[in-house]
């Protein structure tokens, strides 16, 4: 396991909204939140979402010109520790984490990662319970999904 997992405020939401967030905890044991993610979240966080601010709220503020508000502290936080997995869905926020040479992965890396693990026994039940929220979800990046977790494409 990695040692810092930070997590913004897309991934918490939607594997809250398919009840599935219990595979962050089951991955990774710990996850860090930054307060303006906990803030966006809006509900009651497991016990095992930690909740740390960045140190340098100004290098968030500089951030928050690129990217919204939960995003910028969650790479802030990030600079902040070494070699964390920053989890980011949002294009403009994974860009960013990649100029500034973070290691990164969205809310669907999670769940083939959960399949590859055993967390998940398949994959495409979680990808139907995904479409049916407002999360955009392409049948191309579908069948990349399926493909990267084994699973046959029907």
């Amino acid at each position: 396991m990695r040692k810092i997992i930070i997590s913004d405020t897309s991934c918490l939401i939607l594997l809250q909204k398919i009840d599935q967030i219990h595979l962050l905890n089951r991955l990774f044991g710990e996850v860090l939140i930054t307060s303006t993610i906990a803030d966006e979240f809006g509900e009651k966080l497991p016990e095992w979402v930690k909740v740390k601010d960045p140190v340098n709220f100004n290098y968030q503020q500089i951030l928050q010109t690129i990217v919204d508000a939960g995003e910028a502290s969650a790479i802030a936080l990030a600079l902040e520790h070494s070699s964390p997995l920053l989890i980011l869905d949002d294009l403009k926020a994974r860009k960013l984490a990649k100029e500034l040479n973070l290691i990164y992965t969205g809310t669907l890396g999670i769940i083939i990662e959960a399949k590859l693990s055993g967390e998940l026994e398949f994959v495409k039940p979680i990808l139907d319970k995904i479409k049916q929220t407002n999360f955009h979800l392409s049948i191309e990046l579908e069948h990349k999904i399926l493909d990267k977790s084994g699973e046959s494409i029907s």
